[in-house]
């Protein structure tokens, strides 16, 4: 299936991290705010992370915001009410934002990527909308990271897919040609359409399937099961 590619580019979330963005109208955020040190009161803490939350939600989809796209910060800073945020209260937000929006790399696929290095250079295009400080530490703890050549964080870069551009500049930070690459992810709208505006193939998992896909597969792990990998 992607013998013929010299380089693997991985798409995160419901790839090869499941659990993330606990987000919703019913979720007590501020149970990780005050365990974290906070003393702002319940309501307004999960007011102002929900209202953030939304603040990104809305933009995302939007053409307008594909190579400019919202900080965190400037969400909070956008959501917040008349009271000004404290430097160090907007701190806490953005760590109790990012613990909920992070999620869990399996041992299995963490075990998979790293066959799948044995025969690809692999990078990483990452959409996330909390700094990344966080992802770093979880996918250096799970083994990931040191794998891979290059990564694109969006929260880093403003660029979220589709735009083609992160998955540009990790290749070319790689020097790596587009026909030679082919990314794995699950979303049509944002990795295949990334892809394919990048002149990249593009395999979904997760239950997704496009026409203009180089192939549909159950899951990630079932990809690198079907790569000849000597041992």
């Amino acid at each position: 299936m992607i013998d013929r590619f010299s380089t693997v580019l991985l798409d995160m979330n419901n790839t090869f991290m499941f659990g993330a963005d606990k987000f919703s109208s019913d979720q007590d955020y501020s149970l990780v705010y005050h365990q974290l040190g906070g003393i702002m009161e319940q309501s307004r803490v999960n007011r102002l992370i929900q209202a953030a939350y939304s603040y990104l939600d809305i933009r995302y989809p939007d053409p307008k915001y594909r190579e400019t796209f919202p900080s965190l910060r400037e969400a909070f800073l956008s959501v917040g009410d008349d009271d000004s945020l404290s430097e160090g209260d907007l701190e806490l937000l953005i760590e109790t934002f990012s613990r909920h929006e992070l999620g869990i790399v399996p041992p299995e696929y963490a075990a998979s990527i790293e066959r799948l290095s044995q025969k690809f250079r692999l990078g990483l295009v990452i959409d996330i909308w909390a700094p990344k400080a966080r992802w770093i530490e979880t996918l250096n703890q799970c083994g990931v990271l040191p794998l891979c050549e290059a990564t694109s964080f969006s929260s880093d870069c403003g660029m979220v897919k589709p735009s083609p551009r992160p998955f540009l500049e990790v290749l070319e930070e790689m020097q790596v040609n587009p026909q030679d690459a082919v990314v794995i992810g699950d979303s049509v709208r944002r990795d295949l359409g990334g892809a394919t505006a990048a002149g990249i193939s593009c395999i979904l998992v997760g239950g997704a399937s496009h026409p203009s896909a180089l192939k549909s597969v159950a899951s990630l792990i079932d990809v690198v099961n079907s790569v000849a990998i000597a041992s």
